[in-house]
């Protein structure tokens, strides 16, 4: 998993409530495990016509928003299925962050696990930042610092600290796993030894 530190890019804006997994990526693009390939069907109802043609008006499907690493959203994105799909679809189309004035839980900790950084804000603060859009200037995202820098205005976010320092650092649920190998390998190699009937 890539470090998480700095981002900076135009946002995107899709201020939809209640966007569901299936909306996120349907059901017909599940058929793979890999997390490769799936930008392509990501919002694919919304993005494309019963004859599989952009539709323009789309947000995603629009200049310069059709390369933006941030996309902005109404509350409760990510609801519905817990299908891990659905972060993996939005980093493989090139989005880092979501911001949102909620997140569906499971959907939220699966963004941390695949190096997404999914940001609550407030509905206010989130309505600002879309105003914002409108401008196509950039934004800067710091996870150290915990703010968003847009303008001259600075908004800060709150993040647990753990997740927070597994993005700054790339630690995926496997690699947090194998720092711990060395202890891992002592406690197996002591169980082997004092209860060998175990093995």
């Amino acid at each position: 998993m890539k470090k998480f530190n700095i981002l900076k890019g135009i946002p995107a804006n899709l201020p939809m409530m209640n966007v569901d997994t299936d909306m996120i990526i349907p059901k017909q693009f599940l058929k793979t495990i890999k997390r490769t390939g799936l930008g392509k069907g990501l919002f694919f109802e919304m993005r494309y016509d019963e004859n599989n043609k952009k539709i323009e008006k789309f947000v995603l499907n629009m200049e310069p928003y059709n390369n933006s690493p941030i996309l902005i959203v109404g509350k409760n994105f990510g609801c519905g299925s817990s299908r891990e799909h659905a972060p993996w679809a939005l980093l493989d189309f090139g989005i880092k962050c979501v911001i949102s004035p909620s997140f569906a839980d499971i959907f939220y900790n699966n963004c941390f696990k695949n190096g997404i950084l999914p940001i609550i804000l407030d509905k206010k603060k989130t309505e600002e930042l879309i105003q914002y859009s409108e401008r196509k200037e950039n934004i800067e995202i710091n996870l150290t610092e915990q703010e968003i820098k847009f303008g001259n205005k600075r908004i800060k976010f709150t993040i647990d600290p753990f997740k927070k320092e597994c993005l700054l650092n790339g630690l995926d649920d496997i690699a947090i796993s194998l720092e711990k190998s060395e202890k891992i390998s002592s406690y197996e190699n002591k169980l082997k030894k004092n209860k060998p009937w175990l093995n």
